[in-house]
């Protein structure tokens, strides 16, 4: 049965954290914050009203609001506005210096402004230290800039490999995609776990969900092969992923097109590397191979395969029967087109 109870995020309860911790508001925005954090937690209502002094029905909007709207949604409104502490020259002396410089121009060892960095060279410029860190924010803004999370860069990428590696490709992809009996595929695998896993979801105001979790350890593995022609999806359930049943799943691949010749690019992993794998491949004369530079999952188009998948199937979802969870996924994959580019193309 699913019940509606909205958690917050590790970023939102630390806001709060950092709000309390440095006492960086009004006495009632730090009740208005501990409330928030405590309901979060599930503790009794009657235990959190007795300590902050506000009723039932004001947590829960409280905490409505701070999902909606953020830190702004406990400032106190009767508070005066904060003394705009840089002159109007500073400010625009600060705007240009974050559109034109990098923090490593001022001695610092980064490439990307932070709210950290922009205070401390704030406050060594200027003398001028802000209590809150909205007003960052606003300074940001009016800089044109924009928050982002920053992207993942695996230890084992070479970025000239990667670019060598396109340069490379690129051309083979191209002639492949002009041959009317090739089909061009991108592999990968995954592995589909009985383990409840958790997407934020939109609902009507009011309504806060509680998703009933497993954390059973039951898994299966599916292998997905993105057709970059057609953007049609060949997916196979597998116990696990080895060299013999990447053979089995390719002969199964094989009976889908049994006359066309394969391109097939793949990542480097010991189950296509493995012997019996490759004696198919060489075996049947008609299957090129690729393989994805090292630390590189970006370039492979199935790996947005499986986002979409999760997302339409198994996030939010207690999982009881791994093997029926695992039919559908796969069903939904081999019924869905998927238009993802592949190297631009």
């Amino acid at each position: 049965m699913t019940m509606y109870c909205p958690k917050l995020t590790t970023i939102q309860i630390g806001t709060l954290k950092d709000l309390i911790s440095h006492n960086n508001g009004s006495s009632r925005e730090i009740k208005r914050a501990q409330a928030i954090i405590m309901i979060d937690k599930e503790k009794d209502v009657a235990d959190i009203s007795e300590i902050t002094g506000f009723g039932r029905s004001q947590i829960f909007e409280l905490r409505k609001k701070y999902l909606l709207f953020g830190i702004t949604a406990i400032e106190d409104k009767r508070k005066k506005s904060p003394n705009e502490l840089l002159t109007r020259r500073q400010r625009m002396e600060v705007i240009r210096a974050l559109q034109s410089q990098t923090p490593n121009d001022y001695g610092y060892d980064c490439d990307y402004w932070t709210t950290g960095i922009l205070a401390d060279w704030i406050k060594r410029q200027y003398d001028v230290q802000y209590k809150s860190k909205t007003s960052f924010y606003l300074i940001f803004r009016q800089a044109k800039f924009t928050f982002h999370k920053p992207g993942r860069v695996y230890e084992k990428r070479n970025e000239q490999e990667v670019k060598q590696w396109q340069e490379k490709t690129k051309p083979v992809v191209e002639k492949a995609m002009r041959e009317s009996n090739t089909v061009v595929l991108v592999e990968d695998e995954m592995s589909l776990s009985a383990a409840t896993t958790i997407q934020k979801i939109w609902l009507p105001q009011g309504q806060y969900p509680k998703i009933e979790v497993s954390s059973r350890k039951e898994s299966r593995s599916i292998y997905g092969f993105l057709n970059i022609k057609t953007k049609q999806e060949r997916a196979f359930k597998t116990k696990w992923q080895n060299m013999y049943i990447t053979c089995d799943v390719l002969k199964k691949l094989r009976k889908i097109y049994p006359t066309q010749k394969i391109l097939l690019i793949w990542d480097q992993g010991p189950w296509h590397r493995g012997s019996k794998a490759q004696e198919f491949i060489k075996a049947d004369d008609n299957i090129q191979t690729i393989y994805f530079p090292r630390g590189a999952p970006e370039e492979n188009p199935q790996e947005h395969v499986w986002k979409n998948g999760r997302s339409q199937v198994s996030h939010n979802r207690f999982i009881q029967k791994i093997d029926a969870t695992t039919d559908e996924f796969v069903h939904y994959l081999n019924s869905t087109q998927f238009p993802y580019s592949f190297l631009d193309l």
